[in-house]
């Protein structure tokens, strides 16, 4: 059984037991979170929703907060003596799947 919810605006494919890093939520450590459900998948079931399923819900605990692996960005324009440089690191929230429903 999956479901795909919708978090900070976008769509991630979910298990019960799973771990994902979605965008940073405001939600501390430790802190159950809840997601609305666009579509569940049981099997050979499929219950779809118009946006959303308005009875199901995912649950999920708040595992950790960090940040991404640096990307730089290089910016170059060829014979004007024109370059930047600038790094970003991508804040995200490790969350676990505890229920569908």
């Amino acid at each position: 059984m999956y479901a795909i919810a919708s978090i900070s605006g976008k769509q991630y494919k979910v298990e019960v037991g799973a771990t994902i890093a979605v965008d940073k939520l405001s939600a501390e450590v430790g802190e159950e979170v809840s997601f609305p459900v666009m579509m569940v998948v049981d099997g050979a079931k499929v219950k779809t929703g118009s946006p959303v399923i308005k009875d199901v819900a995912v649950k999920a605990k708040v595992v950790s907060h960090g940040k991404e692996k640096k990307i730089v960005v290089f910016k170059y324009k060829p014979k004007k003596n024109a370059r930047s440089k600038q790094g970003h690191r991508q804040p995200y929230t490790m969350i676990t799947i505890e229920s569908i429903g």
